[in-house]
């Protein structure tokens, strides 16, 4: 088995964390830039339906076509050949300050969301594969969280470019070269350091066989439920938009952004602590506070919008580190690069579901209690899918085992993990604080 191949815990520490800075800078590029794209859409005349309806086809582009770069990924062993194109079509969206034009706007916002589909399975597969001894959702939560810095960072200092240059959408949207400069140093520095290591043990697995069990499919299923009767951040912050923009405070739209990313990467931690302890068990955690955000953007005005920020924030923690950990225990390593493309194909149809489901409530003017009673339903249904084969608990269960007898055998390497964590914990609230004082 190609995950039995020795990967030290050095190596695992090195690729988790290289790859995680990568992803920091990244964020700083695009996450700040997406934050401030609803508003920059309403600014050019988009309407809420046009907004819910680019942001879903967004996000259906980027979790989709993971279904085809993932199985791309799996057949030929060129993960970071894949990592390489698709954290370079960042560049979409710094060119946004390159035009006025609505239609080109909308088109390199998807463009930047194929490049996510592009890299996502590969990335993924890179930490999986390191995770062993780790936990699954401790490498994943591990980086989330460092990735999640360059989230609470980007959007403050667009934020306040944006107040300094008078609201300048062109020259804002241009500062995002440099960090998208520094991002691609980092990556060569990361395939440098960890590349060889990874790609050996990737290679091994070619022979090796396994299928998508009934287990997955249902797992599957649940979160296409769970991200359809979740209302999209696009949309929580064209609710803002409206509410500031007539005041001409747009300049704190990037703001409500980081209220979802303060809550994110401590979330994204700890979540994956818990989930090496409880399992799929968790999952019906982050499916019941779905329910929240679509209740308080339509009832509670501004203070409503940053109520939904901060639990979609919970939400995005635990959906970007423990719903991709499932997998990594869920499928062997030769199938997984086709099992996230999977996975991500269920995100992208709810996420595209809901966004022009709750873009045409709110364009509509329906009442916060539909919007939340739509979202109650949803989130129903998935706990059902989740409930629907043994297999998911068990897997988890066996795999709690497992680590459990990982860390009775190496107690020391136990210890350097939880110094790790520690410091990417004190990173991550570091941040945090700095985040509430810009605000």
């Amino acid at each position: 088995m190609a995950e039995g191949l020795k990967i030290t815990k050095r190596t695992a520490y090195v690729a988790v964390l290289t790859m995680g800075i990568v992803s920091m800078l990244g964020d700083i590029c695009y996450e700040s830039g997406r934050g401030i794209a609803p508003d920059y859409l309403r600014f050019l005349g988009a309407s809420a339906f046009i907004v819910g309806a680019v942001s879903g086809a967004g996000e259906f582009i980027g979790y989709a076509m993971r279904l085809v770069s993932g199985s791309l990924a799996d057949r030929s062993r060129a993960y970071w050949l894949f990592i390489f194109l698709g954290y370079g079509l960042i560049v979409a969206i710094p060119l946004m300050g390159l035009t006025s034009s609505i239609e080109l706007v909308m088109a390199l916002l998807l463009l930047e969301r194929l490049g996510k589909a592009l890299r996502s399975p590969s990335r993924d597969t890179v930490v999986s594969i390191v995770s062993k001894g780790m936990g699954s959702g401790k490498a994943f939560g591990l980086h989330e969280a460092i990735d999640q810095i360059g989230a609470i960072i980007g959007p403050l200092i667009l934020g306040a470019i944006m107040f300094w240059t008078a609201n300048n959408y062109s020259i804002s949207f241009q500062f995002l070269f440099i960090p998208y400069a520094l991002m691609l140093i980092a990556l060569f520095y990361a395939f440098k350091r960890v590349g060889g290591s990874v790609e050996s043990v990737a290679k091994s697995a070619s022979s090796e066989g396994g299928s998508l069990s009934r287990g997955f499919w249902l797992y599957c299923a649940a979160i296409l439920l769970n991200t359809v009767g979740l209302i999209p951040v696009a949309l929580i912050l064209f609710k803002g938009s409206s509410i500031l923009q007539p005041q001409g405070l747009q300049w704190l739209v990037p703001i409500l952004y980081v209220a979802v990313q303060f809550v994110d990467a401590p979330m994204a931690l700890a979540a994956g602590y818990m989930f090496d302890k409880m399992g799929v068990k968790l999952l019906a955690l982050p499916f019941m506070l779905s329910i929240l955000p679509a209740f308080f953007v339509s009832y509670g005005g501004i203070v409503g919008v940053v109520a939904a920020c901060l639990v979609y924030g919970v939400v995005l923690g635990m959906q970007e580190s423990i719903y991709r950990a499932a997998i990594a225990d869920l499928i062997p390593l030769s199938r997984r690069g086709t099992a996230y493309g999977v996975f991500n194909t269920a995100l992208g149809v709810g996420t595209l579901a809901g966004g022009v489901v709750f873009g045409y409530f709110i364009d509509q003017g329906y009442s916060a209690y539909l919007l939340a009673g739509f979202a109650l339903v949803m989130q129903v249904g998935a706990l059902v899918a989740l409930r629907g084969d043994k297999e998911l608990f068990t897997v988890s269960s066996n795999k709690a085992q497992a680590l459990a007898l990982f860390r009775a055998s190496d107690v020391s390497s136990g210890k350097s993990l939880r110094r790790l964590s520690r410091m990417v914990l004190a990173m991550c609230c570091l941040n945090s604080a700095s985040s509430m004082a810009g605000l």
